[in-house]
C-alpha cells in the first residue's frame, strides 16, 4: 500500500493505529458480537491515544487535524479486522457539526468528551417513509414558550444504547415564510418521550441498530444547533439555508468515513485471501501462483487503492473548506470504496473456497457487512443520481 501522498505525520499515525488494531483484531470483534458486548476497551484505548478526536479542535482537547487523519484511523482499524463504526457517527458527523456550527456552550459541553471518548453521540436522520429523500422528513419541532417540542420517528440509528445523546435531524417552520426547513437538535438519551427499540438485524456487528420514537420531546432552546462559528457566512447570519449547510457539514464526513470503513474491511478480507493463496497447496505450487486466483486478487487490490485516492481527495477538499467540491468527491469515494469492498470480500471468500464459509476463518460474515457500505448512509443508486445531476448536468427524473 502506497502512502506517498500523506505527510510524515499522517504516515506515522497510520502505522501507530495499525499497531493498535493488530493488538485487537477480528477475534476481538467476533467475541463481542457473540457476547452482545460493545468494543469499550478498544474505544477507550483509541481515545486515550488521541485517535478518536484527531479531527476535533485542539482548544477542546482534539488533535486539530481533519477528515484526512480521522479516515486514516478508521481505515487502519478496519484493515486489522476491528473497525469502530461509531467513529463515523460520534466524532465525524456530530463532532464536526458541533465544532462548525455549535454555540460556545454546546462546544464546551460536548467536544472535549467526544474527543476523549468519554461522551458518545448518535445521529438520527433516516425515517421509515422518507428513505433517501430528506425533503420528506416529517420529524418536526414546534415552539412552546422558550422550549422546543420535537415529534417524529427515526430508523437505523446506530449505537443509541451507548450514546449520551442523539443528534436528530428535524424540521421547523421558518418564521418569515412558514416553510419547513431542516434543523438539528441534540436530544439527551434520558429525555422524556424519547424511546428506542432495537431492530433485529442479520448484520453481525457490536453496534446495534434502533428505531426511535420522539413523542413531544421537550428540549430547551439551546438544544438547537446553530449560531456558532462557521465557515459559511449564510450559516453565521442564520440564513434560510443554514440548516441545510449544517446537515451537509455532517453528511460529507459521513461519506468519507464510510469509504474508510469499506476500505478497511476490503483490505482485511484481501489480506486474509492473499495469505491463504500464498500458502494453500493442493498441487505442486500454491494456489496463488495460478492466474485464475492471482488476477482477481490483484484487481481487488487495484480497486481498493483507486478508491483510497478519491477518499484522500475528498478529505483534503473538505479540510480545506471546499464543501461543494468535497460533496462530489465524498460521494464518489463512498461509491468506489463500497464497490471495491464488496468485490474484495467476495473474492476472498471464493479464494478460500469452503474455508471461506467457516467461522474459523471469519470472512463469511463480511459478506453481509460489506453490503452496508453500498446501502448506507445513501445507496449507490442515489450517488449515481447525484453524479449524473450535479457532475454531468443531466436532468432529474424525480
Amino acid at each position: 500500500m502506497s502512502t506517498a501522498l500523506e505527510t510524515e505525520e499522517q504516515q506515522a499515525l497510520r502505522a501507530a493505529v495499525a499497531a493498535l488494531g493488530k493488538r485487537y483484531g477480528r477475534d476481538y470483534m467476533t467475541s463481542l458480537v457473540r457476547d452482545g458486548a460493545h468494543p469499550r476497551e478498544l474505544w477507550a484505548e483509541a481515545a486515550k491515544l488521541g485517535y478518536l478526536g484527531v479531527n476535533l479542535p485542539e482548544e477542546y482537547g482534539g488533535g486539530g487535524g481533519g477528515m484526512a487523519e480521522l479516515s486514516i484511523v478508521l481505515e487502519e482499524l478496519g484493515a486489522a479486522g476491528s473497525p469502530l463504526l461509531m467513529m463515523i457517527v460520534s466524532p465525524a458527523i456530530c463532532g464536526t457539526v458541533i465544532a462548525r456550527f455549535g454555540s460556545d456552550t454546546q462546544k464546551q459541553q460536548w467536544l472535549p468528551g467526544l474527543a476523549d471518548g468519554t461522551l458518545t453521540m448518535a445521529f438520527g436522520i433516516t425515517e421509515p417513509d422518507a428513505g433517501s429523500n430528506s425533503h420528506r422528513i416529517t420529524t418536526t419541532a414546534r415552539r412552546d414558550g422558550e422550549d422546543w417540542l420535537l415529534t417524529g420517528r427515526k430508523v437505523f440509528v446506530s449505537g443509541v444504547d451507548i450514546a449520551d445523546a442523539t443528534l436528530i435531524v428535524g424540521r421547523t417552520a421558518d418564521a418569515r415564510t412558514g416553510r419547513l426547513k431542516p434543523c438539528l437538535f441534540i436530544v439527551p438519551r434520558d429525555a422524556p418521550g424519547f424511546r428506542r427499540s432495537q431492530i433485529d438485524m442479520e448484520l453481525q456487528a457490536p453496534e446495534k441498530q434502533f428505531e426511535l420514537v420522539l413523542d413531544d420531546v421537550r428540549l430547551p432552546a439551546d438544544a438547537l444547533v446553530g449560531g456558532g462559528t462557521s465557515r459559511s457566512s449564510e450559516a453565521e447570519s442564520g440564513g434560510e439555508d443554514a440548516g441545510l449547510l449544517q446537515l451537509f457539514a455532517g453528511l460529507n464526513p459521513e461519506r468519507i468515513m464510510t469509504a474508510a470503513f469499506a476500505l478497511g474491511m476490503g483490505r482485511y478480507a484481501l489480506g486474509r485471501a492473499v495469505e491463504y493463496a500464498r500458502t494453500r497447496q493442493v498441487w505442486k505450487e500454491p494456489i496463488g501462483s495460478h492466474q485464475a486466483i492471482a488476477h482477481p486478487l490483484a484487481q481487488a487490490h487495484i480497486e481498493l487503492e483507486l478508491a483510497r485516492l478519491m477518499m484522500q481527495k475528498a478529505a483534503r477538499l473538505y479540510d480545506e473548506g471546499d464543501d461543494i467540491g468535497a460533496g462530489e468527491a465524498a460521494n464518489m469515494a463512498k461509491y468506489a470504496a463500497a464497490e471495491a469492498c464488496v468485490k474484495a470480500v467476495d473474492q476472498a471468500v471464493h479464494t478460500l473456497g469452503g474455508n471461506g464459509l467457516t467461522r474459523e476463518y471469519g470472512i463469511a460474515s463480511l459478506i453481509t457487512a460489506a453490503r452496508v457500505a453500498r446501502i448506507a448512509p445513501v445507496s449507490r443508486e442515489m450517488i449515481l443520481n447525484y453524479v449524473s445531476h450535479q457532475s454531468l448536468g443531466l436532468p432529474k427524473s424525480y
